[in-house]
């Protein structure tokens, strides 16, 4: 078979000739051969695999600069790229799930206190921070009060006050009046006053680049908490005995495991779990996972930062939230677990209950 017109050529590869006409001028789908009088591009019958592959991959919605790239592989790094590709896709999607979901929620929630059925929870908490065995100083801040409990993980040469920046950002949270309704704007507002915290102290830094913070928090409504996480920090929800983690962490290894490109068990090991795709920092990713939660009696939540997850096991972390009580004494030993793991990191731990008050 000899040369395909960019007309046959279109038919057969289903990619219309302005498309081939745009590929070619980027350098994605050259022709095998242009007419020099009439200028006319001619393709060759061996290029309609690459042609109907760069279809398919316009059709996920793949960027042109990445189907350069793809289409340079061998077809196993390809089907990786494309998987990886697709998994940050979803994860896109499923962060527009949990902000629809928090619409959703935000919007159609009715006040618990206008029922006259409505019990009256609250919640009792306790918060704790050390610096480990290893670090010489502690730049963890956790904070707990009857609205607010946040955890936050600093880190560069002025990672302590950056992270009690953050949450000294969010306090006034305990004070302030929300207006029904009100919600969203509050928690986008306070992240916000937590970044130009954060920027104020990296400002006084020589190198501000390299000073950022996690910060986990949530917000408690009378009826739901409302979470804002940004780094990796995390939130544990223990409820009917079985133990969730209620965040996603944002690292580069964490990436990787959901793009498929790591394992659990090799990212626990990789010499980069630390590295933070989201933080509150200069040049940083400051997107917030913001969700709503209802609150059920007898719930316990964790916040906690990573000198935590990292080294006691999450079924040491179950336990210890099943069988103390107290929420100061809880806090006390799983720091004192992380210490006993050798404390190679700050640690920083936030035990809140859902109880039911008499009205």
């Amino acid at each position: 078979m000899g040369l395909l017109t960019i007309g046959a050529f279109a038919k057969a590869s289903r990619l219309s000739p302005k498309a081939l006409r745009l590929y070619d001028e980027l350098g994605l789908l050259t022709p095998a051969r242009v007419d020099p009088v009439t200028g006319y591009r001619l393709y060759a019958p061996e290029q309609l695999d690459q042609a109907r592959l760069v279809a398919w991959l316009r059709r996920l919605g793949m960027p042109l600069a990445r189907i350069q790239h793809v289409r340079t592989m061998d077809a196993a790094a390809a089907a990786q790229e494309v998987r990886a590709f697709w998994a940050q896709v979803e994860a896109g999607t499923a962060a527009r799930r949990d902000l629809a979901t928090f619409l959703i929620d935000h919007l159609s929630r009715k006040d618990p206190a206008m029922s006259p059925t409505a019990k009256l929870l609250g919640i009792r908490y306790a918060a704790l921070s050390d610096k480990g065995l290893v670090r010489e100083s502690n730049q963890d801040t956790a904070y707990a009060g009857p609205r607010l409990l946040a955890v936050a993980d600093g880190c560069g040469s002025q990672g302590a006050p950056a992270s009690a920046a953050a949450v000294d950002a969010l306090k006034h949270l305990e004070t302030d009046s929300i207006p029904a309704g009100n919600l969203l704007n509050v928690l986008e507002d306070v992240i916000e006053q937590a970044k130009q915290a954060v920027r104020g102290v990296s400002g006084t830094d020589s190198s501000p680049k390299d000073t950022g913070t996690t910060l986990t928090a949530m917000l408690w409504t009378g009826s739901q908490l409302a979470l804002v996480h940004i780094g990796d920090s995390r939130v544990y929800l223990l409820r009917d005995g079985e133990l969730f983690q209620i965040t996603h962490d944002h690292t580069m290894v964490q990436s990787m495991v959901d793009e498929g490109r790591l394992s659990v068990e090799e990212a626990a090991s990789h010499p980069q779990r630390s590295l933070l795709v989201r933080a509150l920092g200069p040049g940083a990713d400051t997107t917030p996972d913001m969700r709503l939660h209802d609150a059920h009696r007898e719930d316990r939540y964790l916040l906690c930062s990573d000198g935590l997850s990292t080294v006691v096991p999450t079924e040491d972390i179950h336990r210890v939230l099943s069988e103390i009580s107290e929420p100061e004494q809880a806090v006390r030993e799983l720091i004192a677990l992380a210490n006993g793991s050798g404390g190679p990191d700050n640690v920083s731990c936030v035990v809140a209950d859902v109880m039911e008050f008499q009205q």
